[in-house]
């Protein structure tokens, strides 16, 4: 099976986040995962809460890097994000209320992502996470904390307002 393999620098700067999307959104080409597709929004919002992660926890620079089975992979083949950075900080999973502005990138990484977890790699942590190329609403069906649409993970949070009326779309704040 043919797998892409490519990575991308992080600096500690906010403004990366929204270049680490684009970036990622334009690697899905050839990858048999096109832009519009479920699995697409998914991938783009955890490369965007593991980036933001990164880039506000650690003050360090990181390492964005896909595994992408090629068009022609099994459909079974899961697509692989990783974020390497030099912090020794493990990585947190916090409760927060509906009234705080973050905190929940983990909990979202948990609820949309088949399978993630974390290791040491000298003196920094690599976080990754895994999407099956499955059918996306057999994902869903499983609900949050077991693989959710990217809609439903925001609908799931106390206290988000405003996201209806987008389902469907796919979306990107630059």
């Amino acid at each position: 099976m043919q797998v892409l393999q490519v990575q991308l620098e992080i600096r500690p700067d906010p403004a990366e986040v929204g270049r680490a999307r684009r970036w990622a959104r334009s690697r899905l080409a050839g990858s048999g995962i096109g832009v519009d597709e479920p699995l697409a929004e998914t991938l783009i919002l955890l490369v965007s809460e593991l980036v933001t992660n990164a880039v506000v926890h650690t003050g360090c620079p990181a390492v964005l890097r896909l595994s992408l089975p090629g068009a022609a992979a099994e459909s079974a083949a899961p697509v692989r994000l990783e974020v390497a950075d030099r912090s020794d900080r493990a990585p947190v999973p916090r409760c927060v209320d509906g009234e705080e502005t973050g905190g929940r990138g983990l909990a979202l990484v948990d609820g949309l992502a088949d399978r993630w977890g974390w290791n040491r790699e000298g003196t920094g942590k690599r976080i990754w996470c895994e999407l099956d190329r499955r059918a996306q609403p057999s994902r869903a069906a499983t609900g949050f904390g077991g693989g959710a649409s990217a809609y439903e993970a925001y609908e799931g949070y106390e206290g988000y307002e405003g996201y209806e009326g987008y389902e469907g779309l796919a979306y990107e704040a630059v």
